[in-house]
């Protein structure tokens, strides 16, 4: 029990609480995809790659300095019904070290539609498969990304924080199609930049936060054997609301994030992420051997 005081002293502020004790399970309905846009910047004309996913479902399962989520697109959900055999799975974790906070995220998608000025057709065999993450600091202690990422704290009072960070994501393409010209293979790109985020704490138990990042870096990509060295800037935007208390919490997230390529060549392919989500959650007590070996994790290796 004594472990379980101290690690909870240095954790709750006047300005968060966390939740050492609790297993946290959290269900949401989500939409997200990974769309890309191939600009011609000569005729400006550009074709997009959108997945034919629309709604997922999310299961999250959190114990202190782990947070991992999982997401499914099942085609009972109506709007996912005339989606052939498209397919979408997500994967995604966040721990904290301390101060820094590091993400991995993993997006699979099958099936798109190829919409350009003229036309939009469905093209179900085109695949993606993505991971990557990031990896930010946060500078002021009493912030919590926790209580707007997987809602494993709760913020008390209002505060701000600046988070740098650097982002660095690997993408498989199989874009065989004969009616597509530029064949793109696979790409990495990295970008660093500055980023704030603000908590607005409302009658204690409502919050609202927003918040960006801006970039800048490289992106490598191979297309029909060629490889590609081009500039790249990031922006990433994040509206979160929500109700939280000892037990239950719910709200919603938004999320947007847009990789956008500089080069010389005629050709560039843009990448974005956009996410939506309306989730519930509840806090259960942790079995007690569970409690005593996460203590004894976090002080062997720091994690919070």
């Amino acid at each position: 029990m004594l472990c379980i005081a101290q690690y909870t002293i240095a954790q709750d502020s006047r300005y968060k609480e966390a939740f050492p004790d609790k297993i946290t399970f959290r269900m949401a309905l989500q939409t997200t995809s990974n769309n890309f846009t191939l600009r011609d910047k000569i005729t400006r004309n550009k074709t997009e790659f959108i997945p034919n996913d629309k709604s997922y479902l999310g299961l999250s399962v959190l114990f202190r300095f782990l947070e991992v989520d999982f997401g499914y697109a099942p085609n009972f959900l109506s709007e996912n019904k005339d989606n052939g055999d498209s397919k979408l799975i997500t994967f995604n974790i966040r721990t904290f070290f301390g101060q820094f906070m590091q993400t991995v995220d993993i997006y699979k998608q099958k099936g798109f539609f190829i919409r350009t000025q003229d036309l939009t057709l469905p093209i179900d065999e085109l695949k993606t498969f993505k991971i990557g993450g990031t990896s930010s600091y946060i500078f002021n202690q009493d912030f919590s990304f926790r209580a707007i990422g997987f809602q494993n704290e709760w913020q008390k009072k209002s505060v701000g924080s600046f988070i740098p960070g650097i982002s660095y994501y690997y993408t498989k393409f199989k874009l065989e199609d004969p009616n597509i010209e530029t064949q793109i293979e696979h790409s990495f790109k990295l970008a660093v930049g500055p980023g704030y985020y603000y908590n607005w704490v409302f009658d204690e138990n409502y919050i609202l936060s927003a918040g960006a990042t801006g970039g800048l870096g490289f992106n490598i990509s191979k297309s029909q054997g060629e490889t590609l060295l081009t500039g790249l800037a990031q922006m990433v935007f994040r509206v979160t609301g929500g109700y939280n208390s000892e037990k239950f919490f719910s709200g919603i997230n938004i999320n947007t994030q847009i990789l956008t390529n500089n080069s010389s060549e005629n050709f560039v392919l843009d990448d974005s992420i956009s996410f939506l989500e309306f989730y519930v959650g509840y806090r259960f007590d942790a079995p007690k051997k569970w409690i005593a070996k996460a203590d004894e994790i976090s002080r062997k290796f720091g994690i919070d």
